[in-house]
Protein backbone atom coordinates (compact mmCIF):
# COMPACT_ATOMS: atom_id res chain seq x y z
CA UNK A 1 0.00 0.00 0.00
CA UNK A 2 2.99 2.31 0.49
CA UNK A 3 3.51 2.55 -3.27
CA UNK A 4 -0.17 3.33 -3.83
CA UNK A 5 -0.02 6.11 -1.24
CA UNK A 6 3.04 7.47 -3.05
CA UNK A 7 1.14 7.54 -6.35
CA UNK A 8 -1.89 9.07 -4.64
CA UNK A 9 0.24 12.08 -3.68
CA UNK A 10 1.19 12.59 -7.36
CA UNK A 11 -2.38 13.02 -8.55
CA UNK A 12 -3.10 16.27 -10.38
CA UNK A 13 -5.99 17.00 -12.78
CA UNK A 14 -3.95 16.78 -16.00
CA UNK A 15 -2.25 13.52 -15.03
CA UNK A 16 -5.59 12.14 -13.80
CA UNK A 17 -7.18 12.66 -17.21
CA UNK A 18 -4.15 11.15 -18.97
CA UNK A 19 -4.23 8.02 -16.82
CA UNK A 20 -8.00 7.66 -17.23
CA UNK A 21 -7.51 7.75 -21.00
CA UNK A 22 -4.57 5.32 -20.95
CA UNK A 23 -6.37 2.79 -18.77
CA UNK A 24 -9.13 2.38 -21.39
CA UNK A 25 -6.56 0.59 -23.58
CA UNK A 26 -6.93 -2.37 -21.23
CA UNK A 27 -10.70 -2.63 -21.62
CA UNK A 28 -12.69 -5.18 -23.63
CA UNK A 29 -13.61 -2.67 -26.34
CA UNK A 30 -9.97 -1.71 -26.95
CA UNK A 31 -8.97 -5.38 -27.19
CA UNK A 32 -11.80 -6.02 -29.64
CA UNK A 33 -10.89 -3.05 -31.84
CA UNK A 34 -7.13 -3.74 -31.89
CA UNK A 35 -7.57 -7.47 -32.43
CA UNK A 36 -9.95 -6.98 -35.34
CA UNK A 37 -7.78 -4.33 -37.02
CA UNK A 38 -4.81 -6.73 -36.91
CA UNK A 39 -6.98 -9.62 -38.14
CA UNK A 40 -8.68 -7.69 -40.95
CA UNK A 41 -5.88 -5.47 -42.19
CA UNK A 42 -2.45 -6.88 -41.35
CA UNK A 43 -2.24 -10.62 -40.70
CA UNK A 44 -4.86 -13.26 -40.01
CA UNK A 45 -2.36 -15.52 -38.24
CA UNK A 46 -1.23 -12.64 -36.03
CA UNK A 47 -4.88 -11.79 -35.37
CA UNK A 48 -5.63 -15.33 -34.19
CA UNK A 49 -2.52 -15.17 -32.03
CA UNK A 50 -3.48 -11.85 -30.41
CA UNK A 51 -6.98 -13.13 -29.70
CA UNK A 52 -5.67 -16.47 -28.44
CA UNK A 53 -3.36 -14.73 -25.96
CA UNK A 54 -6.19 -12.42 -24.90
CA UNK A 55 -8.82 -15.10 -24.41
CA UNK A 56 -6.47 -17.48 -22.56
CA UNK A 57 -5.38 -14.60 -20.35
CA UNK A 58 -8.99 -13.68 -19.60
CA UNK A 59 -9.82 -17.25 -18.57
CA UNK A 60 -6.81 -17.47 -16.25
CA UNK A 61 -7.49 -14.00 -14.87
CA UNK A 62 -11.15 -14.65 -14.12
CA UNK A 63 -10.37 -18.01 -12.52
CA UNK A 64 -7.83 -16.44 -10.16
CA UNK A 65 -10.13 -13.53 -9.31
CA UNK A 66 -13.01 -15.70 -8.12
CA UNK A 67 -10.73 -18.30 -6.51
CA UNK A 68 -8.47 -15.92 -4.57
CA UNK A 69 -11.16 -13.29 -3.92
CA UNK A 70 -8.76 -10.49 -2.99
CA UNK A 71 -10.64 -7.25 -2.19
CA UNK A 72 -9.82 -3.92 -3.82
CA UNK A 73 -7.24 -1.62 -2.18
CA UNK A 74 -9.80 0.87 -0.84
CA UNK A 75 -11.70 -2.01 0.77
CA UNK A 76 -8.56 -3.32 2.50
CA UNK A 77 -7.49 0.14 3.66
CA UNK A 78 -10.39 2.43 4.52
CA UNK A 79 -8.08 5.45 4.59
CA UNK A 80 -7.00 5.00 0.97
CA UNK A 81 -8.90 6.84 -1.76
CA UNK A 82 -9.27 6.00 -5.42
CA UNK A 83 -9.91 8.33 -8.32
CA UNK A 84 -13.71 8.26 -8.40
CA UNK A 85 -13.94 8.28 -12.20
CA UNK A 86 -12.22 4.86 -12.21
CA UNK A 87 -14.59 3.19 -9.77
CA UNK A 88 -17.23 2.13 -12.31
CA UNK A 89 -14.76 0.09 -14.40
CA UNK A 90 -13.19 -1.44 -11.29
CA UNK A 91 -15.75 -4.22 -10.86
CA UNK A 92 -15.00 -7.65 -9.49
CA UNK A 93 -12.19 -8.70 -7.21
CA UNK A 94 -8.76 -7.10 -7.32
CA UNK A 95 -6.26 -9.92 -7.96
CA UNK A 96 -5.02 -10.10 -10.68
CA UNK A 97 -5.56 -6.97 -12.77
CA UNK A 98 -7.74 -7.65 -15.81
CA UNK A 99 -6.83 -4.39 -17.55
CA UNK A 100 -3.12 -5.14 -17.16
CA UNK A 101 -3.59 -8.70 -18.39
CA UNK A 102 -5.42 -7.49 -21.50
CA UNK A 103 -3.03 -4.64 -22.31
CA UNK A 104 0.19 -6.61 -21.79
CA UNK A 105 -1.23 -9.58 -23.69
CA UNK A 106 -2.47 -7.49 -26.63
CA UNK A 107 0.43 -5.08 -27.04
CA UNK A 108 2.98 -7.68 -25.98
CA UNK A 109 1.80 -10.14 -28.63
CA UNK A 110 2.08 -7.47 -31.32
CA UNK A 111 5.54 -6.45 -30.07
CA UNK A 112 6.65 -10.10 -30.03
CA UNK A 113 5.84 -10.45 -33.73
CA UNK A 114 6.85 -7.06 -35.10
CA UNK A 115 10.21 -6.59 -36.77
CA UNK A 116 9.97 -2.79 -36.43
CA UNK A 117 11.72 -1.31 -33.41
CA UNK A 118 9.32 1.65 -33.26
CA UNK A 119 6.28 -0.64 -33.08
CA UNK A 120 7.89 -2.72 -30.34
CA UNK A 121 8.82 0.32 -28.27
CA UNK A 122 5.36 1.89 -28.61
CA UNK A 123 3.63 -1.36 -27.65
CA UNK A 124 5.84 -1.91 -24.62
CA UNK A 125 5.40 1.69 -23.45
CA UNK A 126 1.60 1.45 -23.79
CA UNK A 127 1.50 -1.85 -21.87
CA UNK A 128 3.60 -0.39 -19.04
CA UNK A 129 1.49 2.77 -18.91
CA UNK A 130 -1.75 0.79 -18.62
CA UNK A 131 -0.27 -1.25 -15.76
CA UNK A 132 0.91 1.93 -14.05
CA UNK A 133 -2.45 3.61 -14.56
CA UNK A 134 -4.25 0.88 -12.62
CA UNK A 135 -2.12 1.63 -9.57
CA UNK A 136 -2.18 5.41 -10.06
CA UNK A 137 -5.99 5.35 -10.17
CA UNK A 138 -5.97 3.33 -6.95
CA UNK A 139 -7.87 0.28 -8.21
CA UNK A 140 -5.03 -2.30 -8.05
CA UNK A 141 -1.97 -3.10 -5.96
CA UNK A 142 1.52 -3.82 -7.38
CA UNK A 143 0.92 -7.54 -6.75
CA UNK A 144 -2.27 -7.45 -8.86
CA UNK A 145 -0.45 -5.76 -11.71
CA UNK A 146 2.79 -7.77 -11.64
CA UNK A 147 1.09 -11.17 -11.55
CA UNK A 148 -1.25 -10.19 -14.40
CA UNK A 149 1.67 -8.94 -16.49
CA UNK A 150 3.71 -12.08 -15.77
CA UNK A 151 0.84 -14.34 -16.86
CA UNK A 152 0.34 -12.34 -20.05
CA UNK A 153 4.04 -12.59 -20.93
CA UNK A 154 3.96 -16.34 -20.21
CA UNK A 155 1.03 -16.85 -22.59
CA UNK A 156 2.71 -14.71 -25.25
CA UNK A 157 5.77 -16.97 -25.32
CA UNK A 158 3.86 -20.26 -24.89
CA UNK A 159 1.40 -19.63 -27.73
CA UNK A 160 3.85 -18.04 -30.18
CA UNK A 161 5.52 -21.28 -31.40
CA UNK A 162 2.15 -23.04 -31.45
CA UNK A 163 0.29 -20.45 -33.52
CA UNK A 164 3.07 -18.71 -35.46
CA UNK A 165 5.76 -21.39 -35.66
CA UNK A 166 6.73 -23.49 -38.66
CA UNK A 167 3.85 -25.85 -37.94
CA UNK A 168 0.52 -24.13 -37.39
CA UNK A 169 -1.28 -25.61 -34.38
CA UNK A 170 -3.86 -22.84 -34.11
CA UNK A 171 -6.83 -25.20 -34.42
CA UNK A 172 -5.60 -27.22 -31.43
CA UNK A 173 -5.07 -24.06 -29.41
CA UNK A 174 -8.65 -23.05 -30.18
CA UNK A 175 -9.91 -26.51 -29.18
CA UNK A 176 -8.01 -26.04 -25.92
CA UNK A 177 -9.57 -22.62 -25.35
CA UNK A 178 -13.06 -24.02 -25.94
CA UNK A 179 -12.41 -26.86 -23.51
CA UNK A 180 -11.04 -24.52 -20.84
CA UNK A 181 -13.95 -22.12 -21.24
CA UNK A 182 -16.45 -24.95 -20.72
CA UNK A 183 -14.44 -26.18 -17.72
CA UNK A 184 -14.44 -22.67 -16.24
CA UNK A 185 -18.20 -22.34 -16.79
CA UNK A 186 -18.75 -25.72 -15.08
CA UNK A 187 -16.59 -24.54 -12.18
CA UNK A 188 -18.64 -21.37 -11.83
CA UNK A 189 -21.99 -23.15 -12.03
CA UNK A 190 -21.37 -26.22 -9.87
CA UNK A 191 -18.67 -25.32 -7.35
CA UNK A 192 -20.03 -24.63 -3.87
CA UNK A 193 -18.50 -21.25 -3.13
CA UNK A 194 -18.13 -20.01 0.42
CA UNK A 195 -20.78 -17.70 1.86
CA UNK A 196 -18.02 -15.07 2.01
CA UNK A 197 -18.15 -14.64 -1.78
CA UNK A 198 -19.68 -11.31 -2.70
CA UNK A 199 -22.90 -12.05 -4.68
CA UNK A 200 -22.26 -9.22 -7.15
CA UNK A 201 -18.74 -10.43 -7.94
CA UNK A 202 -19.95 -14.03 -8.23
CA UNK A 203 -22.65 -13.04 -10.72
CA UNK A 204 -20.11 -11.00 -12.70
CA UNK A 205 -17.76 -14.00 -12.85
CA UNK A 206 -20.57 -16.26 -14.07
CA UNK A 207 -21.46 -13.76 -16.80
CA UNK A 208 -17.82 -13.67 -17.90
CA UNK A 209 -17.77 -17.48 -18.03
CA UNK A 210 -20.74 -17.53 -20.42
CA UNK A 211 -19.08 -14.79 -22.47
CA UNK A 212 -15.87 -16.81 -22.85
CA UNK A 213 -17.81 -19.91 -23.96
CA UNK A 214 -19.43 -17.90 -26.74
CA UNK A 215 -16.15 -16.28 -27.83
CA UNK A 216 -14.08 -19.48 -27.80
CA UNK A 217 -16.63 -21.54 -29.73
CA UNK A 218 -17.05 -18.65 -32.16
CA UNK A 219 -13.30 -18.69 -32.87
CA UNK A 220 -13.37 -22.47 -33.16
CA UNK A 221 -15.99 -22.13 -35.91
CA UNK A 222 -14.41 -19.15 -37.65
CA UNK A 223 -10.92 -20.60 -38.09
CA UNK A 224 -11.70 -23.62 -40.36
CA UNK A 225 -14.44 -21.81 -42.27
CA UNK A 226 -12.27 -18.77 -42.92
CA UNK A 227 -9.26 -20.90 -43.88
CA UNK A 228 -11.06 -23.27 -46.26
CA UNK A 229 -13.97 -21.25 -47.62
CA UNK A 230 -13.10 -17.55 -47.45
CA UNK A 231 -9.33 -17.00 -47.21
CA UNK A 232 -9.86 -13.25 -47.43
CA UNK A 233 -7.07 -10.84 -48.43
CA UNK A 234 -5.87 -8.52 -45.67
CA UNK A 235 -4.29 -5.90 -47.92
CA UNK A 236 -5.98 -2.98 -49.64
CA UNK A 237 -5.32 0.67 -50.44
CA UNK A 238 -5.20 2.76 -47.24
CA UNK A 239 -8.57 4.47 -47.63
CA UNK A 240 -10.23 1.14 -48.40
CA UNK A 241 -8.66 -0.28 -45.23
CA UNK A 242 -10.04 2.64 -43.24
CA UNK A 243 -13.48 2.13 -44.75
CA UNK A 244 -13.29 -1.59 -44.04
CA UNK A 245 -12.42 -1.00 -40.39
CA UNK A 246 -14.99 1.75 -39.72
CA UNK A 247 -17.92 -0.11 -41.29
CA UNK A 248 -16.80 -3.45 -39.85
CA UNK A 249 -16.45 -2.16 -36.29
CA UNK A 250 -19.84 -0.44 -36.52
CA UNK A 251 -21.38 -3.73 -37.68
CA UNK A 252 -19.72 -5.78 -34.94
CA UNK A 253 -20.64 -3.31 -32.20
CA UNK A 254 -24.20 -3.16 -33.55
CA UNK A 255 -24.48 -6.95 -33.26
CA UNK A 256 -22.89 -6.91 -29.79
CA UNK A 257 -25.26 -4.29 -28.39
CA UNK A 258 -28.25 -4.56 -30.70
CA UNK A 259 -28.98 -8.24 -30.02
CA UNK A 260 -28.76 -7.92 -26.25
CA UNK A 261 -32.45 -7.36 -25.48
CA UNK A 262 -33.75 -9.69 -28.18
CA UNK A 263 -31.58 -12.62 -27.04
CA UNK A 264 -32.30 -11.98 -23.37
CA UNK A 265 -36.00 -12.12 -24.19
CA UNK A 266 -35.57 -15.24 -26.34
CA UNK A 267 -33.78 -17.10 -23.54
CA UNK A 268 -35.98 -15.69 -20.75
CA UNK A 269 -33.09 -13.81 -19.16
CA UNK A 270 -30.82 -16.86 -18.90
CA UNK A 271 -27.11 -16.12 -19.22
CA UNK A 272 -26.83 -18.51 -22.17
CA UNK A 273 -27.99 -15.47 -24.13
CA UNK A 274 -24.51 -13.96 -23.52
CA UNK A 275 -22.84 -17.02 -25.00
CA UNK A 276 -25.04 -16.86 -28.09
CA UNK A 277 -24.54 -13.10 -28.47
CA UNK A 278 -20.75 -13.23 -28.26
CA UNK A 279 -20.68 -16.29 -30.51
CA UNK A 280 -22.54 -14.27 -33.15
CA UNK A 281 -20.22 -11.29 -32.65
CA UNK A 282 -17.19 -13.48 -33.39
CA UNK A 283 -18.87 -15.14 -36.39
CA UNK A 284 -19.88 -11.78 -37.89
CA UNK A 285 -16.34 -10.43 -37.37
CA UNK A 286 -14.57 -13.53 -38.64
CA UNK A 287 -16.84 -14.86 -41.39
CA UNK A 288 -19.71 -12.59 -42.43
CA UNK A 289 -17.92 -9.24 -42.76
CA UNK A 290 -14.71 -10.68 -44.35
CA UNK A 291 -16.84 -11.96 -47.26
CA UNK A 292 -16.65 -8.38 -48.57
CA UNK A 293 -12.86 -8.04 -48.34
CA UNK A 294 -12.07 -9.10 -51.91
CA UNK A 295 -14.10 -6.14 -53.11
CA UNK A 296 -12.21 -3.82 -50.76
CA UNK A 297 -8.93 -5.23 -52.11
CA UNK A 298 -9.96 -4.20 -55.63
CA UNK A 299 -10.78 -0.62 -54.68
CA UNK A 300 -8.23 1.91 -55.86
CA UNK A 301 -6.61 -0.46 -58.33
CA UNK A 302 -6.33 0.72 -61.90
CA UNK A 303 -8.39 -1.34 -64.29
CA UNK A 304 -6.62 -2.44 -67.49
CA UNK A 305 -7.57 -0.31 -70.47
CA UNK A 306 -9.92 -1.93 -72.96
CA UNK A 307 -8.57 -2.42 -76.44
CA UNK A 308 -10.38 -0.58 -79.20
CA UNK A 309 -11.89 -2.68 -81.91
Amino acid sequence: MEFLYFLEKLRVPVLNEFMLAITTLGEETAFLVIGLIVFWCFSKRLGYYVMGVGFLGTLANQFLKITCRVPRPWVVDKNFTILEQAREAASGYSFPSGHTQTAVGTFGAIARCSSKVVVRVVCIVLAVLVALSRMYLGVHTPADVLVAAAMAVLFIFVLHPLMLGKKDHTIWVLFGLAFLSVAYLAYMRFWQFSFRVDPYNLESAIKNAYTMVGCSFGLLMVYPVEQKCIDFPEKAVWWAQLLKVVIGLALVLAVKEGLRDALDSMFNGHMIARSVRYFLVVVVAGIIWPLSFRKFAKLGKKQPARKRK
